[in-house]
């Protein structure tokens, strides 16, 4: 797409949104069930593109990505109306007498840039809440979920006229045209190097953001686990999109009493959960060759418990866990994004909270523990985006929490109200009556003023 056919949708859509067409709540609730009506009625296609782009299970495709959407709308339904209700809040006496609220109002036309991993939840979560926000909305997702990309095209312009929500397919030239832009407000979800390039771009017109990055993730096992539902969770959550997941445990940090119990039970789930898994049809694969080659340029075969195995023809790679493993080893340089899991050891919690705080900030955090003391000190002193105690990537399945990053791993949140909030614009308003004009504000000075003023204010 050129430069001037994308700005020529931006224009149309600043157009309509300058109607007024999207601010009435029956019309935002009429397209998110429009929305929620098409996935249904279009399940079986969206699994079918799922495979293609990812080979996804339709089961996983279903539960990661399409049904999570549909509670999405759902949620967003449920509660839109008080969302988008002015809230009253108290007045100061020295303003009597006023009526102060706050109004939430669109930001206007918005920017998803959605990843590959998770391309229809990861593109349609953000626009189901910018449309229950009463925004517009332009589409970019990935070039490397292609199938997903086209049925999400489609779909979407079957849906909604151009004006309103429109899908901009391509790879980085597009990208880049699109970042060229000035738009309202920019959601991004990918990697940090790209997220850096989204923010310098931004700030040009000073554009607000959210970005949804990633990192490496630990996963804190101690001596009071129940280990072998810890290495059934954790083997869900890890190899889960073939460890394609931006809140995936990326290396386990174990106490060194219980390592030796761990692994093997890990390694029980992995053959439990996923026997054969080089010819399981249901198996995922890496996204591209380049992927598939990187990650197994981290696999150290010294080191390999169980899995290390791969298929270049198909870009499989068996579930595998490494253990013996240091911060000197390739695999613990970069976020792994694929199905190896390495495995260190800890002596302390101190030591524990140590290693977390000296690394950038993770997405996400998991602790497996019983001690309550443990699970006081790792939640309060770790800088992380989100996590779970016993269990793994759950806590970014629910409407009624934010999920996002912090530092390293992010900026801002989404998903129910937070993410209504995030593509609203709060104004602060003040409906001061006229009956009443207190003069002490007013010049002259006086000392009665004053007083009062000083009483008011304290």
């Amino acid at each position: 797409m050129t430069q001037q056919e994308i700005q020529t949708i931006l224009q149309r859509q600043r157009a309509y949104f300058s109607t007024g067409a999207t601010l009435p709540v029956q019309g935002r609730i009429d397209a998110l069930k429009k929305l929620r009506a098409a996935l249904i009625d279009n399940e079986p296609r969206i699994a079918q593109a799922l495979r293609a782009d990812l080979g996804k299970a339709p089961e996983e495709g279903y539960m990661c990505e399409t049904g999570l959407v549909i509670s999405e709308i759902s949620h967003m339904l449920r509660h839109i109306r008080k969302f988008s209700r002015e809230q009253r809040v108290a007045t100061p006496l020295a303003q009597f007498h006023s009526r102060s609220y706050r109004k939430p109002c669109p930001y206007g036309v918005v920017l998803i840039m959605s990843p590959w991993n998770y391309p229809l939840l990861l593109t349609l979560g953000p626009l189901v809440d910018a449309l229950a926000a009463g925004n517009t909305a332009v589409i970019k997702p990935s070039a490397y979920s292609p199938a997903t990309s086209a049925l999400l095209a489609e779909l979407l312009g079957n849906l909604f006229p151009a004006e309103q929500v429109a899908v901009i397919t391509g790879g980085r030239v597009e990208n880049q045209l699109l970042l060229e832009q000035k738009f309202d407000y920019i959601f991004f979800t990918g990697s940090k190097a790209v997220g850096q390039t989204v923010l310098q771009k931004a700030a040009v017109h000073l554009t607000p953001v959210t970005l949804e990055l990633g990192g490496k993730s630990p996963c804190i096992v101690d001596e009071s686990a129940d280990l072998k539902l810890a290495a059934r969770r954790i083997v869900f959550g890890k190899f889960l999109n073939c460890g394609q997941t931006c809140v995936a445990p990326d290396y386990i940090l174990c106490h060194a009493s219980v390592k030796e119990k761990l692994i093997g039970y890990l390694k029980q789930e992995i053959q439990q959960q996923y026997p054969h898994a080089l010819t399981n049809p249901d198996y995922g694969k890496i996204i591209s060759s380049k992927h598939f080659e990187r990650i197994c340029g981290l696999i150290d075969r010294s080191k390999v418990v169980i899995g290390g195995n791969s298929n270049p023809e198909t870009n499989q790679i068996e579930p595998t866990v490494m253990d013996d493993i240091t911060w000197s080893d390739a695999v613990m340089g970069q976020e792994i994004f694929g199905p190896v899991l390495p495995v260190l050891t800890f002596d302390s919690i101190d030591e524990v909270i140590s290693t977390v705080s000296a690394h950038d900030k993770p997405l996400a955090l998991y602790l497996f523990s019983a001690n309550q003391r443990t699970i006081r000190l790792i939640t309060a002193r770790c800088a992380y985006g989100g996590g779970c105690i016993n269990d793994c990537v759950i806590h970014l399945a629910t409407s009624n929490m934010g999920f996002g990053g912090v530092g390293e791993s992010g900026m801002g949140a989404y998903h129910g109200k937070t993410g209504f909030d995030t593509f609203t614009h709060y104004k602060s308003i003040v409906d001061k009556k006229t009956w009443l004009d207190l003069p002490m504000r007013y010049r002259p000075y006086k000392k009665l003023y004053m007083k009062l003023i000083r009483m008011f204010l304290k």
